[in-house]
C-alpha cells in the first residue's frame, strides 16, 4: 500500500472545546459528525501537550520445559488519558477534578467567589468527549465512564500558570469498550466559523 501524506494527523483543538464533560450516563454521540448536546460542558483550555492516551496490557508468558514461550495470557487491560486543565479558576474545571459537592460558587461575602474543599473524597465518574481536528479530518474520542484518579503536584509560582495535570481512568462501557474513537475525513465543522482558522 502506498504511503499517503493525507493520512498523517496533527491534533488541533476545536474552537467549541477539545474536552467536554457530562454527567455519568449521558448518551454519547454516535459519530464524529454528531452534534454535541448541551449537557456536555466545555472544560476550557487544555495544556500544550494535549492528551496522552496510554493503553496497558498486563500479560504473563507461559513457558514449556526448555524455556519456549507457548502461550501469552492477558490478565488485565486498561486505558488512561493524561492532560492538563489550564483554567484553574474555572468552577466547571474544579468540579471535574474535585466533584460537585466539593465546589461551591458564591458565598455570603461574594456571590462570585469559588470555594474548593480538597479532601479524601474520590473524583467523580463522568462521561467525556475529546474532539481534535486536522484540516478536514476529525478524531472524536468518547469515554462513557471516566474518572480522574491522579492529580500531579500543583505549582503556584509567578513564572508559570497554575494548572491541574491529571490522569483519567477509562472504565469499560456496557459493550466492554474503554474508549470508542470516531475518525471522520472530509468536511467537518471545527467550530471556527466560516473559513475555519488556526
Amino acid at each position: 500500500m502506498a504511503s499517503t501524506v493525507g493520512n498523517v494527523f496533527a491534533a488541533m483543538p476545536k474552537a467549541t472545546g477539545a474536552l467536554l464533560r457530562a454527567p455519568l450516563g449521558t448518551a454519547l454521540p454516535a459519530s464524529a459528525r454528531t452534534e454535541i448536546v448541551a449537557t456536555f460542558v466545555d472544560q476550557g483550555f487544555i495544556g500544550e501537550d494535549g492528551f496522552t492516551q496510554s493503553e496497558k496490557r498486563d500479560t504473563d508468558k507461559k513457558k514449556a520445559f526448555g524455556g519456549t514461550t507457548v502461550k501469552v495470557v492477558q490478565n488485565d487491560y486498561s486505558v488512561t488519558v493524561k492532560f492538563a486543565f489550564l483554567e484553574s479558576i474555572n468552577a466547571d474545571v474544579l468540579k471535574s477534578v474535585y466533584g460537585e459537592d466539593n465546589v461551591q460558587v458564591g458565598t455570603s461575602e461574594d456571590p462570585n467567589e469559588i470555594v474548593v474543599h480538597k479532601n479524601k473524597k474520590q473524583s467523580p465518574h463522568a462521561t467525556w468527549v475529546i474532539d481534535v481536528y486536522d484540516g478536514d479530518a476529525l478524531i472524536r474520542t468518547c469515554i462513557a465512564d471516566g474518572q480522574i484518579t491522579e492529580i500531579d503536584d500543583i505549582q503556584k509560582v509567578h513564572s508559570d500558570t497554575i494548572m491541574y495535570t491529571v490522569t483519567m481512568e477509562c472504565f469499560e462501557d456496557v459493550n466492554g469498550d474503554n474508549v470508542v474513537e470516531y475518525i471522520a475525513v472530509g468536511t467537518v465543522d471545527t467550530g471556527e466559523g466560516e473559513g475555519g482558522g488556526e
